[in-house]
């Protein structure tokens, strides 16, 4: 039986074609978020389970995670999320780390799951946080990061919605407002995040069935339900509004539209599924119909560091997905066509390979990246190759280029040929760099 070409399921091949758009995405990613003093980090990809134990969802952790007892019997799972590790990382160095700290890394991540449209079993995401900073303007900041890469990339505001909450104005109005217990919180919680992937009478029977017969008597989802409808802070119910994070809300609005993102809306439902967010919380929507869907999002977790024994450290960050990013970018047409790195094909007239590598040592020398066509093809063939590989440009070498150190240039996207001095091809060649990079 042949082995098969497949990759692992919900997993990815990235052929070149793959990686250069990858290469793009990232590389916009890292511009943005060092233009905001944010450093880059990393960590292993195997962490013990209990970092996900305590502050991850059960859902991940019971049922999403890849985790196996080692070679040590110790109990380990590939990261399905980063927050965690970035906070282990910062709890190690609590003392030595100067505040605010700016981090961002873009890891791969796995969860076992059913692969769907934007969604995958092992995926890449750009991870944003600042440690160190209390008050709204960290909120502030890491939406205007996420903000500003939709930006970078040539999005219309129109195109995309951010979506804000608060789950300490959650908290309260499930726990002390409603009065709710802790385990009917937590499923409340579950079940409001499903809010707009069912229906309002499938909402009322499976929220009816999580209370007792006195909440039920006294109209209890009703009153949530009121908040939920909610489309402004100010129209919650005034009750609520007495509460400290609805002012916290006003003014974070208040500040995004000052930043001129005025596609910024108030959305209570907004519950993010994760046990740690204690503040802020927001998510990123696609409001194209054929891919209407959250992207990435996040919030505010000042409690997950002091988890790991060390004084509590005020925390906000967001993750951006970059397979939900791609669907975005593909979707509004923003993906730009990158062609290969090479610079050009290099096509030997005759017999001087050897003879040739004096020249391509000095092209290289100057930052030229060439690949050689050492097929012994006819030139026509050669040609064709390098038109199927997406380069742009074949450079010729035979040995009167090689005493006059003048050289034929072809420009394989319109046809032209000119020959060139060393340093004019160079020139030419080089300027490609400055385009690509410019992407």
């Amino acid at each position: 039986m042949s082995l098969t070409t497949q990759s692992y399921k919900g997993a990815r091949d990235f052929f070149p074609e793959d990686k250069r758009i990858q290469k793009y995405m990232f590389s916009v990613l890292r511009k943005v978020v060092e233009t905001f003093g944010y450093l880059e980090y990393d960590a292993p990809i195997i962490e013990p389970i209990e970092l996900y134990l305590a502050k991850t969802s059960d859902e991940i952790v019971t049922e999403q995670t890849y985790n196996f007892l080692d070679r040590g019997g110790r109990h380990v799972t590939l990261r399905p999320e980063m927050t965690p590790t970035v906070s282990r990382m910062v709890a190690a160095r609590r003392q030595e780390l100067s505040y605010p700290a700016r981090w961002y890394s873009i890891p791969n991540l796995w969860r076992y799951e059913r692969p769907q449209h934007g969604r995958l079993r092992e995926h890449f995401q750009l991870n944003v946080d600042l440690f160190g900073v209390s008050g709204i303007e960290a909120d502030h900041e890491i939406m205007v990061v996420a903000d500003t890469i939709m930006q970078a990339y040539g999005a219309k505001r129109s195109t995309y919605e951010i979506r804000v909450s608060s789950r300490a104005f959650v908290n309260w109005l499930l726990l002390e407002y409603l009065k709710l217990d802790h385990s009917q919180a937590t499923a409340m919680i579950r079940l409001v995040d499903r809010l707009h992937k069912i229906s309002e009478e499938e909402f009322l029977v499976a929220g009816e069935a999580l209370l007792t017969p006195s909440q039920r008597e006294s109209g209890t989802l009703r009153q949530l339900l009121v908040v939920l409808k909610a489309k402004e802070v100010t129209d919650l119910p005034l009750v609520t509004q007495q509460h400290p994070a609805t002012s916290e809300l006003i003014k974070l609005m208040k500040m995004l539209k000052n930043n001129r993102i005025d596609n910024a809306v108030f959305d209570p439902t907004l519950m993010r599924g994760f046990d740690y967010y204690t503040g802020i919380v927001f998510e990123v929507f696609d409001k194209e119909t054929g891919n209407n869907r959250s992207m990435f999002g996040g919030g505010r977790y000042d409690g997950l560091v002091g988890e790991f024994g060390v004084q509590p450290l005020p925390t906000v960050g967001f993750g951006m997905g970059d397979v939900t990013l791609q669907n975005f970018l593909e979707t509004h047409k923003l993906l730009p066509t990158i062609r290969p790195e090479t610079d050009a094909v290099v096509i030997l007239i005759g017999n001087v390979y050897e003879a040739s590598q004096e020249a391509l040592s000095s092209f290289r020398a100057e930052g030229v990246r060439l690949a050689v066509d050492t097929t012994g093809r006819k030139l026509d063939a050669q040609i064709r190759g390098a038109v199927k590989g997406g380069l742009s440009f074949a450079l010729f070498i035979g040995e009167q280029e090689l005493i006059s150190k003048r050289y034929k240039l072809k420009n394989l996207v319109n046809g032209e040929e000119h020959e060139h001095s060393f340093e004019r091809i160079v020139s030419i060649l080089n300027s490609r760099h400055v385009r690509q990079e410019d992407l």
